[in-house]
């Protein structure tokens, strides 16, 4: 794809991840509005996806192959781009901080803009998000673009996935069993997947409204009662069973968790900050970017029911 006047040339990484698919689909969705659209991907990965990187090529995204931890490969990979979408994982967010310095201070970049991997909890949520063990890399992230000489950044904080809270394990449609906090009223604000990369896009879109912010923005809000009446009225209208885990047994688990090593501990933190009020504002930004219009509780719902159905 080469790229036209006044549009943003665009590289994205993590773009066959969990959330990096969904924004790599929305952008191309709208790729009349943007010039270039490249990915930065790594060999074992078109090794092992060739499908996914056959649709993208034959979508006219150009696919870079390097190593991500390589210098020379990632100045490379720069040339000619305008703005950088992050969406890799945990464990390679702290490249991030090695891409942000070489686009700020490399002479030849021609990076301005850049997105890194927020999509999820806001880790500035208020003073104790600084000590929450979850935040500490993106923080260090957010350090060091807010330090950034050229570049100009935006944190799209969407709270967390719709998806990943409507998933079995505490909405189980097979078996119509729930698994809630406490009483099930503390409200929770959720984006789908696909939103994701639809206000990623529009955030794109509105430079002027996103420069060097955090965006808050969601699909809908909702509680856990309510989610469980959705999950109840599309299947039937049958009362599922349900399963209360107390605030006090939520933090024992988070605890003992982290002491002991257990994998678990990141999903009890996000859990406990989501159920305390963690993702909740009195205004969303949706409207700054253009993006009032989301998917509902009921097209989520409707979506984690004929997943699980389909399993």
């Amino acid at each position: 794809m080469t790229s036209e006047p006044g549009k943003q040339n665009l590289l994205i990484f993590g773009t066959t991840g969990y959330i990096g698919t969904h924004i790599t689909n929305q952008i191309i969705k709208n790729k009349a509005s943007f010039g270039r659209i490249a990915i930065f991907t790594s060999p074992s990965t078109v090794e092992n996806k060739p499908s996914v990187v056959a649709n993208l090529k034959s979508e006219g995204v150009e696919v870079i192959v390097g190593d991500a931890t390589n210098e020379n490969d990632i100045l490379k990979a720069f040339q000619g781009i305008n703005t950088i979408i992050s969406a890799v994982g945990r464990n390679a967010i702290l490249s991030q901080i090695t891409w942000i310095q070489l686009a700020d201070t490399s002479p030849n970049s021609t990076v301005t803009r850049f997105f890194p991997s927020e999509f999820g909890t806001d880790i500035e949520y208020g003073p104790s998000s600084a000590t929450e063990k979850p935040h500490q890399l993106k923080l260090k992230v957010r350090a060091t673009l807010r330090a950034a000489k050229r570049l100009e950044h935006t944190f799209l904080v969407t709270g967390p996935y719709a998806e990943a809270v409507l998933r079995p394990g505490s909405f189980d449609v097979k078996a119509k069993k729930a698994a809630l906090t406490g009483d099930g009223q503390g409200k929770i604000s959720l984006t789908t997947k696909d939103d994701v990369g639809r206000l990623t896009v529009h955030a794109l879109l509105h430079p002027a409204a996103s420069k060097n912010r955090a965006l808050r923005v969601n699909s809908f809000t909702a509680t856990e009662a309510e989610i469980l009446a959705e999950f109840e009225r599309q299947t039937g209208g049958e009362k599922w069973t349900v399963e209360r885990t107390s605030f006090e047994k939520l933090r024992e688990l988070e605890k003992e968790a982290w002491e002991s090593g257990n994998p678990a501990a990141t999903g009890y933190t996000l859990r406990r900050i989501w159920v305390e009020g963690g993702t909740l504002y009195e205004v969303r930004d949706n409207a700054l970017i253009g993006g009032e219009e989301t998917e509902s509780l009921s097209d989520a719902v409707g979506v984690a029911v004929k997943s699980q159905l389909a399993e």
